[in-house]
């Protein structure tokens, strides 16, 4: 006879969004399973921010000694050793790992239980020949690449975002297939590591991305030495004496081959929920992940929430972002644990691809704001060439847009900049308490800063007025007066 035993709640899946639920809710003294077949910490961790980051760290370190005999220091060429850079990049998984661990989990009061999580029912979850009877449940059992159906491709050895922090040699010719944040976030890191890297992409890269944005960040790349090629279509994939070629269909009957040593898909990510038995708990999906509403529960069983990477909501997909997932484990925590009404909103959403300069974007862009049907905006832009810190530093390439109502109404905001990641908390910040332009022209911004040109877009908005005819007559008169 199994085992049953009973939980006030049961989350499967220890990545972000199902650490953040577990935490809270076992400090609260709430009897909370936890339930993880793989790593704790999830993709994040182990396959995904963390790792990714330390690479880009490593890359940035190669760039600044390359570029240092423009400021007068002489350096030459960086010496990459790409083992010792792996190195970094595990230490990097293995410091952060104590905070994702079972053992700090336990030690707040959860009961972490390592195997494959199925439903058994409505409220009920089998695992390692045990039954969980759960008030609530939370499935947060993340994604994982996509792979895509290109003839040949299993023929060929080839590295996803799992496999890559594996390889200890550094590629000769890396070709990424996708141009989204993660296929060129790799290749930028890549490159700067001393790879000769091409990236290949079906439509256009960067596609959510505001285009004017886009279009400074791919220059940047393309100055980097990354050749970047857009609305190919992949006809095969051939491997042949320790080489893998793409072959690309270039219409008319003709083909064009292109030879890499490593082959990196980077091509989207797709719900990890094959193996929960959801039917069996009456859960409606989607190819995108879990049905759910903006409270984030299921629409076909109320006891079942899904969150992270999984949850497909009102039909808009997911956001597969950490911070989403942290997101919403705090909505579920008001909702499943307070009882408090609790709805995503995403107006403030940022999202950050992590090159050289960054790219950063919160709320909507100008595309996505006409499409919402704002057809007056204010269109807002301060170039990084008139801010002196980054003349001082040599980083003139990128720009600040912002996009808002007549009246001043912040819809979006976004930026190209060194640091574009750091300075969109700011907007995020504005759209969520509703301050207009003439708060953040109006704020003190230390001098000098990057944080100035957002200072400076917001401003542009009361240019035409304070330097009209009028306002001009009015200075006059004042003048007069004495």
């Amino acid at each position: 006879m199994p085992e049953t035993r009973a939980f006030d709640l049961v989350v499967i899946g220890a990545g972000a969004a199902g650490l953040s639920v577990t935490a809270v809710a076992a400090q609260l003294g709430v009897r909370v399973a936890l339930i993880e077949r793989g790593r704790m910490g999830g993709d994040c961790l182990n396959f995904g921010c963390v790792p990714s980051k330390a690479l880009l760290a490593a890359a940035r370190h190669a760039a600044a000694i390359r570029a240092a005999a423009r400021f007068g220091v002489t350096a030459g060429e960086p010496q990459v050793d790409f083992t010792r850079v792996l190195d970094h990049v595990h230490h990097a998984i293995a410091e952060i790992a104590p905070n994702d661990s079972e053992e700090r989990f336990t030690g707040l009061g959860a009961t972490v239980i390592r195997g494959e999580a199925r439903f058994a029912g409505p409220d009920t979850v089998a695992v390692n020949g045990m039954t969980l009877k759960a008030r609530r449940v939370v499935i947060a059992a993340g994604a994982r690449a996509a792979v895509p159906p290109i003839p040949g491709l299993d023929t060929v050895p080839y590295l996803t975002n799992e496999t890559l922090w594996q390889n200890r040699t550094r590629p000769r010719h890396l070709i990424v297939i996708g141009g989204g944040p993660i296929g060129l976030e790799m290749a930028f890191a890549h490159r700067r590591l001393g790879a000769e890297v091409t990236v290949l992409e079906a439509a256009r890269m960067l596609g959510r991305d505001d285009p004017e944005l886009a279009e400074g960040a791919l220059l940047a790349l393309k100055d980097e030495g990354i050749a970047l090629r857009e609305g190919v279509r992949i006809a095969r994939i051939e491997g042949s004496g320790g080489a893998i070629a793409a072959v690309l269909d270039a219409g008319g009957g003709r083909e064009e081959r292109i030879e890499g040593s490593h082959l990196l898909i980077a091509t989207g990510r797709r719900p990890n929920l094959d193996t929960l038995d959801l039917d069996r708990a009456g859960i409606e999906t989607t190819r995108l992940g879990v049905k759910v509403d903006r409270g984030l529960r299921s629409v076909s069983n109320r006891r079942v929430y899904a969150i992270g990477d999984i949850a497909d909501i009102d039909g808009i997909g997911p956001r597969q972002f950490t911070h989403v997932g942290s997101y919403h484990a705090g909505i579920v925590v008001r909702s499943a644990l307070f009882r408090l009404p609790a709805k995503i909103d995403y107006a403030a959403l940022p999202r950050v691809t992590y090159i050289a300069p960054e790219l950063a974007q919160v709320g909507l862009t100008e595309a996505e704001a006409r499409e919402a049907g704002h057809r007056d905006m204010a269109i807002l832009r301060w170039p990084l060439a008139e801010n002196d810190r980054a003349i001082a530093e040599g980083t003139t390439r990128g720009l600040v847009k912002v996009v808002a109502t007549p009246k001043g109404r912040i819809l979006g905001a976004g930026i190209l900049a060194p640091h574009a990641g750091e300075m969109i908390g700011m907007w995020g910040l504005a759209i969520t308490t509703g301050a207009k332009l003439s708060t953040v022209a109006g704020m003190i911004a230390p001098y000098p800063t990057l944080s100035e040109a957002g200072k400076r877009a917001a401003g542009q908005a009361f240019v035409p007025k304070l330097f009209a005819p009028m306002t001009k007559r009015l200075v006059a008169l004042l003048r007069r007066l004495g």
